[in-house]
């Protein structure tokens, strides 16, 4: 089939998200300016440059108790920082909890269950037992064509790294099985690897 998206697909469900897939999973804490925190997982995220390392993440909806988009965009536009955590798939159920759309002041952190520990480089929480986190200042802010598409870019300031996820001096990701996000209502993790070397290697 072909289809143009302003005529519509014509299935049951878009089928664009599950086409771009799997994606990693910005789960993102933030905090107002009101001492407030929220934690929220983005599934519109990803690295965009090494040197500085760099970020983005799109959030696409917007909230009635908000004046800049949701929790997330607002704290962020306020405070100019933020946190992404990495989703383990021991996390799964915790990351899909927060991922609800609440009242502005409820903390995510407490709702999962989740203890949170401060960032060292910006004034923000993580969560405690994920295996890293990126500490985050926004550097740009992008409309988005569209109603209360926002994307958000941030400078990795600091990175925090569980230790259990360090073997043999590299970042190990089946030591915690990363989620991703697919299309629908539906995930997948990281079981297995495989390695390519480049042409010019």
């Amino acid at each position: 089939m072909f289809y143009r998206p302003q005529d519509g697909h014509g299935l049951p469900h878009s089928p664009f998200s599950a086409i771009v897939s799997p994606r990693p999973i910005g789960w993102i804490s933030t905090r107002g300016s009101d001492g407030r925190e929220n934690l929220a997982p983005y599934s519109f995220f990803n690295a965009v440059a090494y040197s500085p390392p760099q970020v983005v993440f799109a959030s696409t909806s917007t909230k009635a108790d908000r004046d800049f988009g949701k929790d997330t965009t607002q704290n962020i536009k306020d405070t100019g920082v933020f946190c992404v955590n990495i989703v383990e798939y021991a996390a799964r159920e915790a990351m899909n909890l927060t991922s609800g759309l609440y009242e502005a002041g409820v903390d995510e952190f407490e709702l999962a269950g989740l203890e949170r520990t401060e960032c060292e480089t910006i004034p923000c929480s993580r969560v405690s037992s994920v295996p890293a986190a990126l500490e985050c200042r926004l550097t740009d802010t992008v409309a988005l064509l569209g109603d209360g598409n926002i994307a958000m870019f941030g400078e990795v300031v600091g990175v925090y790294i569980r230790d259990d996820c360090l073997k043999d001096g590299r970042y190990d990701v089946l030591s915690y099985n990363p989620l991703s996000r697919l299309g629908y209502r539906d995930y997948s993790v990281v079981n297995d690897l495989l390695s390519l070397k480049r042409p010019d290697d």
